[in-house]
């Protein structure tokens, strides 16, 4: 039995079929009877002939290239261009058998049928585009067409309801090209759109002065804020796709300084589920840092990882989670993810399993890194090719007060995975360092062995991860603030959670044993100017809708870290975004020694000891204190201090 739905579209389709021949009659009794030549009279037997076949091809072109099975109420260019070409097919087809009949019909006149018809289709069309797109507004003659509508053909339109132009947000469109004219489109089509475009602002002079869709063009090289508020702009949408991070910074600070809060409407910048899909958000937090995101991955590093085995330690985490969605999409032999804590597991197993589904063959392990025992089990069942450690406790201030468990999963953890690794023969191992970064680093520069390769990526802070700022001040700005930074003066280096992921997948790639790599993280920012910027990206005032507040350093904390890219400390690799530590590494025996330093110290479970034997171990460890004493004349403040941060 027929449902409705089947119904009501065959009805649909026979209706527009019948209008079309409403459309054709007219245009053969404008061509064949009313229009009078002496090179060609025709009779009406002739003419009717003409008629019926000229109908008859019409109706086979648009069948064949499937003109009736558009919803016409949504057609675009293409609809249209193909039901240009059905006009063009049959007028062909007619032409030909035309030569079959006895009496001729001038090419002029037939020409002048098929085309006459042709007008009256995509005025038909066009017309019930309009009417179905204005069904919401109060115009009395559109009100009044769609009750016509009704009467002669049955369709009728649900009403939506539309918001009143008092309700919605008037914005300005920076960008009057293809994206920006689609996006005024949809806006403008969509009855429950909560944003009205009003002007678009682009510094091209020949859109200057011009209108898209009825909106007008400004000129963006010399807009002043009295243009835009007498046109009632009450937000801007950033709709420049390919946007350098300088034009991104210029932009941000002329509209932020007149007040208006920033959207944009692009592709996202890294992978999403929605595959990459056009959409209005927010001004990311990633783009506060003005840098544009590195992207480190090559095809030949992508087809390195296809087809082998990859376990990852931390797998859970931040790093671990982004690590498995790339590793996922290189399409590996097997991903295993490894964590300690179930719920971040699962939640990146459910992520990669509702994408890839059975295409992806993935395990998932629950163990500590420090049990020796279990991870020579998980190594020895799924023996890997690759090893990606990205386990540790990395929250800077609960280490220092917890230091013993810090040098034991770190430390110790990294050590246990290493020595498994080299025991049942794992390609190339690679060290996402945590708390005790550097002692991590120096067992992995020791490790320079024949079978198994390893290698150590260092960079600075990761923007969204667990337990960062970002997702702090956040927080603190939807509860109404205030925002609290430890100390006003703090710098530090940023980097994206695809960046730092990518930097520790082509470590794999391009290690020779030992190395330890870095990974240029640009210009330092201070925090005070990004809690600033995300006050103002809330749409509200600092200090004056919400305060910043500093609570003092934190135990561990210093006011600046030191650069990781020092051109006379490293090499270049192939990669102008990845540079080789030059570090003369430690031997096996030397290595050894320093362990058991760690061990007695651990023996004591004293946090003290452990403190001091860190000491002992890394020369190169300085207490904050003393570190702070000297920020002043600090390279890395200073280049903060000359630089004007307007974000």
């Amino acid at each position: 039995m027929k449902t409705p739905q089947v119904k009501n579209k065959k009805r649909i389709r026979w209706m527009l079929t019948v209008f079309d021949l409403l459309c054709y009659a007219v245009a053969c009794v404008a061509i064949l009877v009313f229009y009078r030549s002496s090179v060609d009279t025709i009779t009406g037997s002739v003419a009717l002939i003409y008629a019926g076949l000229g109908f008859a091809s019409l109706m086979a072109a648009r069948m064949s290239l499937g003109i009736y099975r558009f919803i016409w109420r949504y057609a675009g260019p293409k609809e249209y261009i193909r039901l240009i070409l059905s006009n063009f097919l049959a007028g062909l087809v007619f032409l030909l058998l035309r030569e079959a009949l006895p009496a001729r019909l001038m090419t002029i006149r037939a020409v002048s049928l098929f085309c006459l018809d042709l007008l009256g289709a995509i005025m038909m069309r066009l017309a019930y585009q309009y009417l179905y797109q204005m069904r919401s507004r109060r115009n009395v003659f559109e009100r009044t067409a769609l009750k016509l509508l009704k009467l002669v053909t049955g369709v009728s339109f649900q009403e939506e309801s539309m918001l009143k132009m008092d309700q919605r947000i008037k914005v300005a469109i920076i960008g009057a090209g293809s994206i920006g004219a689609m996006l005024a489109d949809e806006l403008q089509r969509n009855p429950k759109a909560v944003y009205y475009p009003v002007c678009f602002v682009d510094v091209s002079q020949e859109k200057v002065g011009r209108s898209i869709a009825g909106i007008e063009v400004v000129d963006g090289t010399r807009l002043h804020e009295k243009e835009l508020a007498a046109m009632g702009v009450q937000e801007v949408i950033i709709a420049l796709p390919n946007i350098t991070a300088e034009r991104k910074q210029e932009l941000y600070d002329v509209y932020t300084r007149m007040g208006y809060k920033i959207k944009v409407y692009d592709y996202p910048a890294v992978e999403s589920q929605d595959g990459g899909r056009r959409h209005l958000r927010e001004f990311d937090i990633e783009e506060l840092l003005f840098r544009r995101t590195a992207d480190l991955i090559t095809p030949e590093a992508a087809e390195w990882y296809s087809g082998k085995r990859v376990l990852i330690t931390g797998g859970g985490g931040s790093i671990g989670s982004e690590l498995a969605r790339q590793v996922a999409r290189m399409r590996p032999e097997r991903l295993v993810i490894l964590d300690i804590y179930e719920n971040g597991a699962y939640d990146i197993e459910q992520e990669l399993r509702l994408k890839y589904g059975d295409q992806l063959n993935m395990r998932v392990e629950i163990a500590n890194i420090c049990n020796r025992e279990e991870m020579e089990k998980i190594l020895s069942r799924h023996t890997p090719h690759i090893v990606l450690h990205a386990a540790a406790h990395k929250h800077v201030p609960l280490m220092e007060r917890n230091c013993c468990e810090a040098v034991r999963n770190n430390v110790f953890g990294t050590l246990t995975l290493v020595e498994a690794c080299e025991k049942y023969g794992v390609v190339n191992p690679t060290n996402v360092m945590g708390a005790t970064k550097r002692v991590c680093e120096m067992i992995v520069q020791s490790r320079g062995g024949e079978k198994t390769s390893f290698s150590a990526t260092r960079f600075g802070n990761v923007l969204g991860s667990n337990g960062s700022v970002i997702p702090l001040f956040r927080r603190q700005i939807a509860m109404g603030g205030p925002v609290t930074i430890t100390d006003k003066r703090i710098i530090r280096y940023f980097m994206t959670i695809p960046e730092a992921s990518q930097l520790v997948l082509m470590s794999g790639v391009i290690a020779r044993g030992g190395d330890l790599y870095a990974l240029d993280m640009g210009k330092p920012v201070k925090i005070l100017d990004l809690a600033e910027n995300m006050i103002r990206l809330s749409g509200l005032e600092p200090y004056q809708d919400i305060d910043i507040v500093e609570t003092g350093l934190r135990p561990g904390e210093k006011l600046y870290e030191e650069l990781l890219i020092k051109t006379e400390e490293l090499d270049k690799t192939d990669n102008d975004m990845i540079f080789v530590e030059r570090d003369k590494p430690l031997t096996a025996q030397e290595m050894g020694e320093k362990l058991d330093i760690l061990r007695q110290a651990l023996a004591t479970c004293s946090n003290r000891a452990v403190r001091e034997a860190l000491h002992r171990v890394v020369p190169t460890y300085h207490t904050p204190e003393e570190v702070n004493e000297k920020a002043l004349d600090a390279e890395e403040m200073r280049e903060v201090s000359d630089q004007t941060v307007q974000m």
